[in-house]
């Protein structure tokens, strides 16, 4: 079907078009503590195509985009076209071009794509988790996929790869005199790194088990806040989204190449940059969504912007060819052992129901669902209450450590400290 649709893509008459074919191949498996309740084969297959519309007077362009049924006939492809075209010719964005074909940097060794290998290492990391009598596993669920993304453009761009791509989720339960509570965890990769899942899943089980033992987070006013689980993610995705042409071109972001993103730093001047690969990320591509290459580029030296990304529309809106948009991101730049961050007073959340960090204004905010307040002598278990405050302020405080931790396709530091963060009590 999809090589219908090409044809019809370019009998159409439209401005300018892409077009996306993902099939997607792989395993299901749905266990009840460890005994296996079901599984099934994934064989998928999923067709987009976008359309662009130039106006007759050259002013203006439009784009529209939608999915096709692979099931779909001549005449459905045909009928989505017309109407995407139709939908584009609505919007009157300032115009711009596709990107051009240009080729990705040679590449080492292709990805893995043995499922049932990448699965056998998921299922074997599980069984060996240390589970106790009122700490283990409830019941998890493992998807694991071997996907081939084919990019086709009307500029000529005709780029296709491959990867695995999996997805584990995992309820751990802890009970303590007829009190239970459940922790649901999420996690995204391409194959398995066994050492990890082992470690975080154990973090997990204390974590259940010091929530059946909280009392309310006091109210602490503007105090230290160490960050050690996935929730620092959010934290450092505000710089990348800083730098990212969209919001540049929008004046949603004021950071400039070549200037400092702060007037100054009492804490660590943070370098970030995108990757291409990173081990076990389900993010490890050549090509972006719209066929730009992927490359190694630093993003944040020390605090300094150096580059842009994003993709082609607002790059081209800045005038710049060469942007694309990143898959894999590693933050560095810490200067701090774990034993100095972790002395002093500080609260350290760990759990939250919500994390939220908003690129254009700075805001961040968190119901702590579990923390630990560290008082210089005693280390108390907390639950309730939230942090707040705001990353225009938290650039210039930030102390992160040496050590780093990966998330899928983010490498971040380990532990981060911002100070100064509103705590209010449970």
């Amino acid at each position: 079907m999809f090589e219908t649709v090409l044809e019809l893509l370019k009998a159409s008459g439209v401005h300018a078009w892409e077009a996306i074919d993902v099939k997607e191949r792989g395993w299901e498996f749905y266990f009840i503590r460890h005994a296996l309740d079901q599984n099934r084969v994934r064989d998928i297959e999923t067709i987009t195509l976008k359309v662009y519309q130039l106006s007759d007077d050259g002013e203006s362009m439009g784009s529209a985009e939608a999915e096709l049924s692979p099931t779909a006939d001549e005449a459905e492809a045909r009928a989505l076209i017309e109407s995407l075209a139709y939908r584009a010719s609505l919007v009157k964005d300032k115009p711009y071009t596709l990107h051009a074909p240009r080729a990705a940097e040679p590449t080492a060794a292709a990805p893995s794509l043995d499922v049932a290998a990448i699965a056998g290492d998921f299922l074997k990391a599980m069984r060996a988790l240390p589970e106790t009598a009122t700490e283990d596993i409830n019941s998890y669920e493992l998807f694991v996929s071997a996907k081939t993304r084919r990019l086709v453009t009307s500029a000529g761009i005709d780029v296709e790869e491959s990867f695995p791509d999996s997805m584990l989720e995992v309820v751990v339960n802890a009970r303590h005199d007829g009190h239970e509570i459940e922790l649901y965890r999420n996690y995204k990769s391409g194959s398995c790194d066994a050492a990890a899942l082992a470690r975080d899943l154990a973090k997990t089980m204390r974590y259940g088990k010091d929530r059946l033992h909280t009392t309310a987070t006091p109210n602490l006013g503007k105090t230290d806040v160490l960050f050690s689980s996935s929730a620092a993610v959010d934290i450092y995705r505000y710089f990348v989204t800083r730098l990212d042409t969209a919001m540049v071109a929008r004046r949603l972001s004021d950071w400039a190449l070549g200037q400092s993103v702060a007037d100054h730093f009492d804490g660590d001047k943070l370098t970030v940059e995108t990757l291409r690969t990173l081990p076990n990320s389900s993010h490890n591509r050549l090509y972006d969504g719209e066929g730009a290459p992927i490359r190694d580029l630093v993003l944040l030296r020390e605090g300094v912007a150096e580059h842009y990304i994003g993709g082609r529309k607002f790059s081209a809106y800045l005038g710049l060819d060469d942007c694309f948009v990143p898959t894999n991101l590693a933050v560095s730049g810490g200067t701090h052992s774990e034993a100095e961050l972790r002395s002093g007073a500080y609260l350290e959340a760990v759990e939250f129901s919500d994390f939220q960090v908003d690129a254009m204004t700075g805001d961040i905010f968190g119901e702590i669902r579990l923390g630990y307040w560290h008082d210089g002598e005693t280390v108390t278990p907390v639950s309730g209450g939230s942090v707040s405050g705001s990353m225009h302020d938290f650039v210039k405080a930030l102390y992160a450590s040496r050590e780093t931790v990966q998330y899928n396709n983010w490498r971040i530091p380990a532990l981060t400290l911002l100070k100064g963060v509103t705590v209010t009590g449970g």
